[in-house]
């Protein structure tokens, strides 16, 4: 008996075989072939230029809260991408790229770059800002690279917020350019809605450096700080910090300088200044404990990755641990080199221990985004650390021959004009031939939201005497003028100005053949000013100086009409605010004062109480204190307005009556 054998077939699986052929790969070998993969199509436009090329892609962006319907005042998240190619002849140094932002853009991220203004992210950049590269500071040509792009081009990806502009239309900045010297750019062109480029080529009329550099040439700024390597080890090295006052009548007392460490570094020792924080439980519980594991970190100086560092007192300048420096040690003092050229530098010296993977000694990586301070000094704004050339030291022995740092970096930081309310010190005017006085403007020096005063009502006018007392104590003496000469009182009353430091220019006098003029300065914080200076810019009056009485002053032509006040040998304190002579007193400032004379034959045609004998700016220890917003005014000066006025109504009046009677 034949057994009948019967197998069932899965006919679905056979069909899904079947189905599935297509999708199956073969690799046949057709043997060798000269065929390559196609490199991917460049920028367009990179191939036209010679020179550096910089574009600007917007890539995304998405609604953020809160969720509004002003559309102008809603605010995007948005990504974009700058790149810029060396498609020239010449290595470009310290490459710079600005993107003129326009839509209040305000960046939280830029990778492969950072902002020169040196501003901790998020920052505001709705006016344009200026990258600068890092780590890839230099781009290279591609003739000495073989076209390798990771060190001919670099990339900055943006992340931030941009506000008022809703799709379909994008917010692309007003240009980008190229701001190193030597280089002339056109204006930039769109290519679609969200693509901008420009080429940028060597300016043939730029003057060429006589020295050829290896880096890029120092560079001159209101303050340079110097950061030289001097000895370099496999995980840490030496480094010393110059500062140079170069501005000349720029300064800093009790200087306050902070950077930035990139790569986890920290400070093992310092000579010459010190941090103020002295806390090692950053490096133990960090990622330098993990990787120093036997290092004893209870004896270094700092672990922040911002740390603060202020100058050593005098009394340690022979200290063999932390001072034995030159120029080091003046409690935070950097004088213009007018004043002391030997004050005008000041030295400090710091052993970092680095990170993987910088281990390797010529793995030298500055801290960056560079701020430094002072009490009652100007506010500098510093730029990136760019590499220079090498800082030559005369050799220690003594013999005729130079010693040069392992690397060494600059950082320019440059003096700016306070802000509106955010000055350090103030000026009031007053004047004999009117009864009051303009005090310091409200807010002057910042305002505390929570005091019940206006900090935007004009500050009232006062008694000359007035400014002797603290502006917290002037109220009464206020409300009592204005009611004496029926001026109106705002409500509510004006805030004090809230300054350290207030100057009051007074006219005394005015002859045929001269005027005289008083300047009084308060110090109305605790602590005194020594070496104090006050620059004084006289437009119309300058020429006309005769002379200063009871203090030192000095003329400056070149410094667009200033006179520089010093105190005189011995007189060099502005002591500080002192209680008055009984309880419940007010507290008296420190003050110093002086008498000025001046001749009218030099300056021809000087009015004195048309106001041409108030100064248009005033420094003080480098810091510009803000200016009243108006000058006192002679009572006949006014009322001659007046009698003017009036004449020119009863003329117009006269002209109409008889224009009527005419017809």
């Amino acid at each position: 008996m034949k057994a009948r054998l019967r197998l069932g077939v899965p006919w679905h699986l056979v069909t899904l075989m079947l189905l599935s052929l297509p999708s199956i790969n073969f690799n046949v070998c057709h043997g060798q072939t000269d065929d390559y993969e196609s490199p991917a199509a460049p920028p367009p436009g990179l191939d036209e230029c010679n020179g550096i090329f910089l574009t600007y892609s917007f890539t995304s962006r998405e609604k953020e809260y809160p969720k509004v319907k002003n559309a102008s005042a809603q605010a995007w998240a948005f990504k974009s991408l700058a790149t810029i190619t060396n498609t020239g002849e010449h290595e470009l140094k310290g490459w710079q790229m600005f993107v003129g932002f326009q839509h209040k853009e305000v960046l939280v991220s830029a990778s492969g770059a950072i902002v020169v203004d040196g501003d901790d992210f998020p920052v505001a950049v709705g006016n344009g800002t200026i990258f600068a590269g890092n780590p890839q500071v230099d781009l290279k040509t591609a003739i000495e690279t073989a076209g390798d792009f990771t060190q001919i081009a670099a990339q900055i990806e943006i992340a931030g917020s941009v506000f008022g502009i809703k799709p379909p239309g994008v917010p692309m900045p007003k240009n980008i350019k190229l701001v190193n010297d030597g280089y002339k750019c056109p204006k930039s062109t769109l290519r679609g809605k969200s693509y901008m480029r420009v080429c940028c080529k060597k300016d043939p009329k730029a003057k060429e450096e006589k020295k050829r550099l290896k880096f890029l040439p120092r560079r001159y700024g209101d303050l340079s700080l110097t950061y030289d390597v001097l000895q370099a080890y496999g995980n840490n090295y030496q480094a010393q910090v110059t500062m140079d006052n170069i501005h000349p009548l720029g300064r800093l007392d009790h200087w306050n300088l902070t950077w930035e460490w990139m790569n986890g570094e920290f400070i093992s020792t310092m000579r010459g200044a010190y941090t103020h924080k002295r806390d090692f439980s950053e490096c133990i519980y960090g990622t330098a404990g993990k990787y120093y594991k036997d290092f004893d970190f209870s004896t270094i100086i700092n672990c922040e990755k911002k740390p603060v560092i202020s100058d050593l007192p005098p009394d340690r300048k022979n200290d063999s641990q932390v001072g034995k420096l030159p120029y080091c040690c003046r409690n935070g003092t950097l004088l213009p080199s007018i004043m002391d050229e030997s004050k005008a530098r000041s030295i400090f010296q710091l052993q970092v221990y680095k990170m993987p993977p910088f281990l390797n000694r010529t793995a030298l990586v500055p801290p960056e985004k560079w701020k430094i301070d002072g009490v009652v000094n100007p506010q500098y704004k510093c730029g990136p650390p760019i590499r220079v050339d090498p800082t030559e030291f005369p050799d220690p022995s003594g013999l005729d021959s130079k010693t040069y740092a392992v690397a060494s970096w600059q950082v320019t930081c440059n003096i700016t004009r306070p802000k509106e309310k955010l000055s350090r010190c103030c000026v009031s005017f007053s004047a004999y031939y009117n009864r009051s006085a303009i005090p310091c403007n409200t807010c002057a020096c910042g305002c505390d939201n929570n005091k019940g005063c206006s900090q935007n009502a004009k500050a009232m006018l006062l008694p000359p005497e007035s400014l002797l007392v603290p502006s917290d104590n002037r109220t009464e003496k206020a409300l009592a003028w204005a009611a004496l000469n029926k001026f109106k009182v705002p409500n509510p009353r004006p805030c004090p100005d809230n300054c350290p430091v207030s100057i009051n220019w007074h006219i005394d006098s005015d002859f045929k053949t001269g005027w005289t003029a008083s300047v009084t300065l308060f110090n109305w914080d605790d602590s005194p000013f020594e070496d104090w200076f006050a620059a004084i810019k006289l437009d119309k009056a300058y020429k006309g100086l005769e002379g200063v009485y009871s203090l030192n002053g000095t003329k400056f032509d070149n410094l667009n009409n200033t006179i520089l006040l010093q105190g005189l040998p011995g007189l060099n304190f502005l002591m500080g605010e002192v209680n008055g002579t009984r309880p419940g007193d007010p507290r008296v400032p420190g003050k110093q004062q002086t008498k000025i004379s001046f001749i009218k034959k030099r300056t021809p045609g000087i009015n004195i109480p048309r106001g041409d004998g108030f100064p248009t700016r005033i420094l003080f220890n480098g810091e510009e204190c803000a200016l009243p917003t108006q000058i006192p005014r002679s009572s006949a000066q006014q009322k001659s307005h007046f009698k003017f006025l009036i004449v020119i109504i009863m003329a117009i009046v006269t002209f109409i009556l008889m224009s009527d009677h005419l017809h």
